[in-house]
């Protein structure tokens, strides 16, 4: 059985390459897609790292000579994605997460918001929230951000109440898993450096309809839609999976220990604070300021190096952020060859016969419906963005306005981060906080059906209405 998830990706490949090539798309296409959907495959059972399926994806695309028949041409393809500046920007702000995480910056604010708001179960909750909305406009990975940081907070906190997974879970500890898996989940699609598949899909819109997505354009539209759901996630999980704990002095008290144990605020956490300041300042302000949002990243990259926050060798040793940056490159160059070898036009034509006649809002929201949820199927947001994204821009791109499109493209790329919300598998952090053992999977999935629905309502009507 082992033996057959590893071929899988394989045998999915090879068997839809032998079937007919469909009307209207040519021989290289239909093999180029056949490839295509065995990345796809690949990156959702994970037979080998996810960074190899998308390498050994583009190496035989390129051999075949799909792309092009001239050999140059299909290398230079093949190694595009790797000089992609959102590529760098995902590599860039990895780096800024281990800052966070080596000068104690992250652990000593989610101490901090404890200390000052946790004398009752509600403001623990908003706690949680609070910390992980301070972090994420910084760190592209919810997991490093949520799992890597929240949560080894958190879990400190449940067995002051002997709230155990075998002990009365519902007293604190249900509440506190679901707040943390929640928030995340929102902050990651209030901001485009929040979550790293939201780079990936600004990368993929300017690819296929050949619009711009700026951080503060994502910002203007993103974070009215989520900063009230940002505000009632802890609220809503006090109401809908209430704790029977509602008092919690003993957690100020625990996290007034902790911070006597880290000291005083050290000069490498003032400083990665100043970074993350001037990075936000030049991707907020970038346009403004003629400074590309992936040369303020490596400027501020290179500093905290200089200023011995990290050092080199943490740069050369990060696997993380190597392996998500051969990940993303060559999903980025297999997700542009789909437009190149003439899949994403025969796919859109298809899709949008069945749409044809509907008023153009109708349109949208039954793509963006559709779009979430889908992610049912999917282990992976990046696999999500990889695969869908560029099929429902082609599907859109004949049925609403040149007005509406780029509204669309950035609703549909928004959503990545809330998505998250519906499956103990469904992003990078959640299986860290179901493996805590306090939520069943039969819970989370009521849950995330419950919180998933006000969360897509919510994002499509605010942006419906600032629009």
């Amino acid at each position: 059985m082992n033996y057959l998830k590893k071929l899988s990706p394989v045998i999915v490949a090879v068997l839809m390459a032998l079937m007919p090539t469909p009307a209207g798309l040519s021989p290289e296409g239909w093999y180029f897609l056949s490839i295509f959907v065995g990345v796809v495959v690949g990156l959702i059972v994970e037979p080998v790292p996810a960074a190899l399926v998308g390498l050994f994806g583009v190496a035989i695309v390129a051999a075949l000579g799909l792309i092009d028949p001239n050999g140059k041409v299909c290398r230079d393809w093949m190694l595009s994605g790797f000089s992609n500046g959102v590529i760098w920007l995902i590599f860039s702000a990895f780096m800024f997460a281990l800052g966070y995480q080596k000068t104690g910056l992250g652990r000593r604010i989610s101490l901090l918001l404890i200390k000052y708001l946790g004398k009752n179960t509600l403001g623990l909750g908003y706690a949680v929230a609070i910390a992980d909305g301070i972090l994420a406009p910084f760190m592209p990975s919810n997991t490093a951000r949520s799992a890597g940081t929240i949560y080894p907070v958190v879990s400190n906190i449940p067995p002051m109440f002997n709230s155990t997974p075998d002990n009365d879970p519902r007293k604190i500890g249900c509440y506190l898993t679901w707040v943390g898996i929640a928030a995340t989940c929102v902050t990651s699609s209030m901001f485009l450096t929040a979550l790293a598949p939201n780079l990936l899909a600004v990368n993929l819109i300017e690819k296929g309809i050949g619009y711009t997505v700026s951080w503060g354009e994502w910002a203007s539209l993103m974070v009215p839609a989520m900063l009230p759901l940002f505000i009632l996630t802890p609220w809503l999980a006090y109401v809908i999976y209430p704790p029977t704990q509602k008092h919690s002095p003993e957690a100020p008290a625990w996290a007034t220990q902790e911070l006597k144990k880290m000291g005083s605020v050290t000069a490498k956490e003032l400083m990665m604070l100043g970074y993350a300041v001037l990075a936000l300042v030049m991707w907020i302000f970038g346009k403004q300021l003629g400074i590309n949002g992936t040369v303020a990243a490596v400027l501020v990259l290179t500093l905290m190096v200089l200023s011995k926050i990290i050092t080199w060798e943490d740069v050369l040793t990060n696997k993380g952020a190597w392996n998500v940056f051969v990940w993303f490159a060559t999903l980025v160059a297999m997700a542009g060859g789909l437009k190149k070898v003439g899949v994403l036009a025969w796919l859109g034509d298809l899709v949008s016969a069945h749409l044809v006649g509907m008023p153009e809002a109708t349109v949208a929201i039954l793509l963006v419906l559709l779009f979430f949820a889908l992610h049912y199927f999917f282990a992976s947001t990046t696999a999500h963005t990889t695969a869908l994204l560029p099929l429902f821009l082609a599907t859109a791109a004949p049925l609403v306005s040149p007005v509406l499109l780029p509204k669309l493209a950035l609703l549909l790329a928004g959503s990545l981060g809330v998505m998250g919300i519906i499956t103990p598998y469904a992003t990078g952090p959640s299986p860290i906080w179901y493996g805590s053992g306090f939520i069943s999977q039969a819970r989370w999935w009521t849950l995330g059906a419950v919180f998933g629905a006000i969360y897509l309502a919510v994002m499509i009507g605010v942006t419906v209405y600032t629009v």
